[in-house]
C-alpha cells in the first residue's frame, strides 16, 4: 500500500484493498505485486511501524518474505515475540541458460576461428578482470534478487534485511564424508594424475565395453554439453568406438539395453556441486549488493534457519525459509503464527535477444530479425486485458503478451493461449523482465526446495 505522494505503507489485507478500491479511496498502482495507492491519506498520517525483508538466496531459486515482529505476552505472562509473514515471494533464476547461450556463443566462435575463415584471433586468456567480475550466469543471480529487494523496499516500508548466507564445503561434499585437517591438503589425485588414476580404477578396459589393448579415451559420463563437469568422477575410459558411438548422449540412454553395467558405472557418479560452488561464489557479493538499499543488512547461518523451520514445524520450501531466517528464541516462547498460502512466484524471463540475426548450426547467420519490438504500441511480456466480444474466445482474458508484427497478437491465459486483435486489447502493466505466476503454500513437510 502507498500513501497519496507514494510513500510505502504497512501491507494490508486483500479484503481491506478491495474494500478501499469499491469505496473509491485507493487506485490500483501495480497489478503484479498487487498495490495500491491511497487518494485520501499522506504517509504522515499514518502510522508505520515497518517491515523486515528475510531473503533466503539459491542457485535455482530464492524466497523472499516481509514479516513483521511484534511484542505479545503469553499465557505465563511472560514477553515473546510473535512473527507474521505478510508477503511471500519465490524468484526462479535462469543462471542455466544463460550458462549455455555463452557456451554456445563460445562454440560458434571456436568454429568460426577454426575454419579458417575471416575472422578475429582468439584473445589471449591472461587477461585481467575488475575486482568483484562474476561471469553473467552469476552475476544476473546477484542483479534479479537485488532487483527484486528493491522493488519490495518500494512498496513496502523495509527497515532492515536479513540474508541466510551459507558456505558449503565443496571438499567434503565430494568425498561424501567429513574430512580431517590434513585431508583437506590432499584430494582424489593426490600422488598421482587423471589418466594414471582412471588406468587403474578401470583396469586399463573401456568402461562400456571391457575392450583392452586399444587406445582408451577419458570420456564424460554427464556430456559437458549437457551441464556434465570435469569432475574426475565423472570421467571414465572408453575406446574410440564406444567413445564415438555416445557422443553426447547421456550414458542411461547409451546403456539402456545393459542395465547391469549402467549399475555399476552410476555407483561412482557423485553429487554436482555446481549449485553449492554457486553459493559460495556469490554470498558475498549479494550481501554487499543489498546494502546499496540503504537498509542495515544482517546476514544469519543456514544452521539457524533450518532450526527456526523445524521448530515451528514448517516445510522445507525457499519462502518458509526466508520466513525463518533471522534469530527466533523458540525455546523461549517466540514463535512464527502465521504464513501467507499464496505464493508469488517470479519467473525471470529477459527482455528480448540483442541478435540481429539467426544463426544456423554452424553459428553462421541465417535470417535477419527485425528490429522494432513494439508493434501496435504494445511489446512481448505486457500484461493486458482482452475483452473479445465474438467467436471462439468470446469474453474477457487476462494475461502476458506476444506481440506479432500484423497485430493479432498472441496471449497466454489460464486456458491456454488465444490470438486477439490489438484493438480488444487494454495494457494492465508494462513488461518487466519477469513472467508472473501463484502457487499455494504446502500445508505439511515436503521437499520442494530447488537449490
Amino acid at each position: 500500500m502507498l500513501s497519496k505522494e507514494g510513500a510505502p505503507l504497512m501491507p494490508c489485507h486483500p479484503a481491506r484493498a478491495r474494500e478501499l478500491l469499491g469505496k473509491g479511496r485507493a487506485v490500483v498502482a501495480r497489478q503484479v505485486p498487487f498495490t495500491i495507492r491511497l487518494k485520501d491519506r499522506a504517509r504522515d498520517e499514518s502510522e508505520v511501524d515497518g517491515v523486515q525483508l528475510r531473503i533466503d538466496p539459491g542457485s535455482k531459486g530464492t524466497g523472499l518474505a516481509l514479516t513483521d515482529e511484534k511484542k505479545e505476552v503469553d499465557e505465563r505472562g511472560a514477553v515473546v515475540t510473535v512473527r507474521r509473514g505478510l508477503v511471500a515471494v519465490e524468484l526462479q533464476h535462469r543462471g542455466n541458460q544463460i550458462h549455455r547461450s555463452m557456451q554456445q556463443r563460445a562454440s560458434y566462435r571456436h568454429r568460426r576461428r577454426s575454419a579458417n575463415c575471416r575472422y578475429r584471433k582468439p584473445r589471449s586468456n591472461n587477461r585481467t578482470r575488475p575486482t568483484g567480475w562474476l561471469p553473467p550466469s552469476l552475476r544476473h543471480r546477484v542483479d534479479t534478487t537485488y532487483s527484486q529487494a528493491a522493488r519490495l523496499c518500494r512498496y513496502a516500508p523495509v527497515t532492515e534485511i536479513h540474508i541466510e548466507r551459507v558456505a558449503f564445503d565443496t571438499h567434503a561434499m565430494s568425498e561424501e564424508r567429513a574430512l580431517t585437517a590434513c585431508e583437506y591438503q590432499q584430494g582424489t589425485l593426490a600422488g598421482t594424475e587423471a589418466r594414471a588414476y582412471l588406468r587403474a580404477k578401470w583396469n586399463n578396459a573401456c568402461a562400456y565395453c571391457d575392450a583392452t589393448g586399444v587406445p582408451l579415451n577419458i570420456d564424460h559420463l554427464r556430456p559437458r554439453s549437457r551441464g556434465g563437469s570435469n569432475r574426475i568422477s565423472n570421467l571414465v575410459l572408453a575406446c574410440s568406438p564406444c567413445n564415438q558411438a555416445k557422443d553426447n548422449a547421456p550414458v542411461e540412454f547409451f546403456l539402456a539395453d545393459q542395465p547391469d553395467r549402467l549399475a555399476k558405472i552410476v555407483r561412482q557418479l557423485r553429487t554436482p556441486l555446481q549449485d553449492a560452488a554457486v553459493m559460495n561464489a556469490t554470498r558475498w557479493q549479494l550481501a554487499e549488493r543489498l546494502s546499496d538499499l540503504g537498509r542495515p543488512v544482517h546476514a544469519w547461518s543456514g544452521g539457524r534457519t533450518k532450526w527456526t523451520r523445524s521448530a515451528m514445524g514448517l516445510p522445507k520450501t525457499h519462502t518458509l525459509d526466508a520466513l525463518s531466517v533471522g534469530r527466533l528464541a523458540h525455546e523461549s516462547g517466540d514463535a512464527i503464527v502465521r504464513y501467507p498460502g499464496q505464493v508469488l512466484v517470479v519467473r525471470t524471463t529477459g527482455r528480448g535477444s540483442y541478435a540481429r540475426t539467426t544463426p544456423d548450426r554452424f553459428g553462421f547467420p541465417r535470417l535477419r530479425r527485425a528490429r522494432a519490438k513494439q508493434h501496435f504500441g504494445y511489446v512481448t511480456g505486457d500484461l493486458v486485458r482482452a475483452d473479445v466480444p465474438t467467436g471462439k474466445w468470446a469474453g474477457t482474458w487476462t494475461g502476458r503478451l506476444s506481440v506479432r508484427a500484423r497485430g493479432q497478437h498472441s496471449m497466454t491465459t489460464v486456458a491456454g493461449r488465444i490470438n486477439v486483435s490489438h484493438w480488444n486489447l487494454k495494457l494492465l502493466q508494462r513488461g518487466d523482465g519477469y513472467g508472473y505466476s501463484t502457487r499455494s503454500e504446502p500445508s505439511e513437510s515436503t521437499s520442494r526446495k530447488i537449490g
